[in-house]
């Protein structure tokens, strides 16, 4: 997976009823736009991220 700055990324739940998360790439960390991405998600947090293939 490669994403840049201002991608945004969209993580489903695995249960049925559970709402997407949507968080936008803010810093690529990896080489050549890989994993891992500084994200800020819409509740204004911001974490590191890997995205897993389902995401």
């Amino acid at each position: 997976m490669q994403a840049h700055v201002g991608d945004v990324l969209r993580f489903t739940g695995r249960t049925v009823g559970t709402p997407e998360h949507h968080a936008i790439v803010v810093e690529v960390l990896g080489r050549n736009g890989e994993p891992p991405y500084r994200v800020r998600y819409d509740d204004g947090h911001e974490t590191e991220s890997v995205p897993v293939p389902d995401a």
